[in-house]
């Protein structure tokens, strides 16, 4: 059995909760990829990870042995990244992390105009609100939405994100339209609980959300199509990026709410690297594509 292949099964099984799993990212039969991680644990004479039903725990001897395997892994693709970038043949697998509502309603559609253009492209997308780790988890590069905290990594500036609060029509016939932020103290508000800005107690105004509203409401989550449906069905106000009510607003199922004040300033869409390796090919092509694409999407930006 490959060594080198062994050793990637287990950190992919490790990093993503199972050998089937490591499998589908390698292209590889849970069968086989276990053959190969019973290939590697035989050669090195020690048991790496504890398998059970439903996951895999890692030994003494594994966690050990992982430390090292994921800076091999990490070596050899940077020697990968070197030979692509000396070539420029646009090709291979490119590992993309995007929040979830914006991949859903945006990244999807662009990565098959993407491959399209660079067939020899195939584009892992995973889709998720958590930061993920771009380095430890072997992404290629990261979509980040708001303001960027980590100046470790390197950032290419795709588009500014506007806010917008909305309801639906039936919703303003009933209870008004607020014209000032204190206003919210008497409508109901629904609120994002992934957001500090726009979140279930309160709301902010002001480029930095320095004025901060109480508000209430019988639904609060952390997704905002959901908030957008609720909108639609005229349960409240909604406060939130602009592209997620966009299609809604298109329909004339919502209305945007213009207040006194400004609403917070939610920084901008953002590809980001790792500054520690040297973009693949296919990495400045997509970066690139993206960069042209998002500015011009119908989103309000």
């Amino acid at each position: 059995m490959d060594r080198l292949i062994g050793i990637e099964v287990f950190v992919r099984a490790i990093r993503s909760g199972g050998l089937s799993a490591a499998g589908r990212q390698m292209r590889l039969s849970p069968t086989m990829a276990g053959r190969h991680l019973d290939a590697l644990e035989a050669r090195l004479g020690t048991t790496l990870v504890t398998r059970t039903t439903r996951r895999l725990v890692l030994t003494e001897a594994g966690a050990a042995y992982l430390e090292r395997a994921e800076r091999i892994l990490s070596e050899l693709e940077e020697a990968d990244a070197d030979a692509s970038a000396v070539s420029h043949k646009v090709e291979g697998l490119l590992r993309v992390s995007s929040p979830m509502t914006f991949g859903t309603l945006h990244v999807a559609r662009l990565a098959a105009a993407f491959h399209e253009q660079n067939p020899g492209v195939t584009i892992e997308l995973g889709l998720s609100d958590r930061y993920v780790d771009l380095l430890e988890e072997r992404w290629d590069m990261a979509i980040r939405i708001g303001r960027l905290s980590d100046s470790s990594l390197v950032a290419r500036r795709l588009a500014t994100m506007r806010l917008a609060i909305c309801a639906a029509p039936a919703y303003l016939a009933r209870y008004g339209t607020p014209e000032r932020a204190d206003d919210l103290a008497y409508h109901v508000c629904l609120g994002f609980t992934l957001n500090e800005a726009t979140g279930s107690a309160s709301w902010g105004f002001g480029p930095d959300g320095g004025k901060r509203v109480a508000v209430r409401g019988p639904l609060c989550a952390n997704n905002g199509e959901a908030l957008v449906a609720a909108a639609v069905a005229g349960q409240g106000l909604v406060y939130g990026p602009r592209f997620i009510a966009q299609p809604a607003l298109e329909r004339g199922d919502l209305v945007e709410v213009t207040l006194a004040e400004p609403l917070v300033d939610l920084g901008g869409v953002f590809a980001v690297t790792h500054p520690t390796r040297h973009p693949l090919a296919k990495t400045r092509a997509w970066i690139d594509f993206l960069a042209r694409q998002i500015p011009v999407l119908a989103i309000g930006w």
